[in-house]
């Protein structure tokens, strides 16, 4: 959604100025309107589409992990008017990260 360009633009710049983040899970939810396994297939293309997006703007595809679990991590009661927005969401998962590397130069 472009409403998220700006957002996904943070988290590019954030990946490509720490490369000691090894590996990013991106993954995706849904609200729980819909079929089990419909849900999980648009998460799992919901986590796709932004591991793409942070690709073209200089990630790492190998750096990158998409997995989409559908309704299965609800944040919210979808009783409440919100709660259904709150769970259509995607997060960011550090799976792996090495030492950050710092060069040292002499004087």
């Amino acid at each position: 959604d472009p409403v998220s360009f700006p957002l996904l633009d943070e988290v590019a710049a954030m990946m490509v100025a720490n490369p000691q983040i090894e590996l990013l899970q991106v993954e995706g939810h849904t609200d729980s309107v819909g079929s089990d396994a419909a849900n999980k297939k648009l998460s799992q293309q919901r986590a796709e589409s932004v591991k793409k997006y942070l690709a073209s703007k200089g990630v790492e595809a190998k750096r990158l992990a998409a997995k989409g679990f559908g309704e299965e991590k609800p944040l919210a009661q979808e009783t409440d008017p919100n709660g259904a927005d709150v769970n259509r969401r995607v997060e960011f998962n550090i799976l792996k990260q090495g030492p950050k590397k710092t060069v040292v130069q002499e004087d």
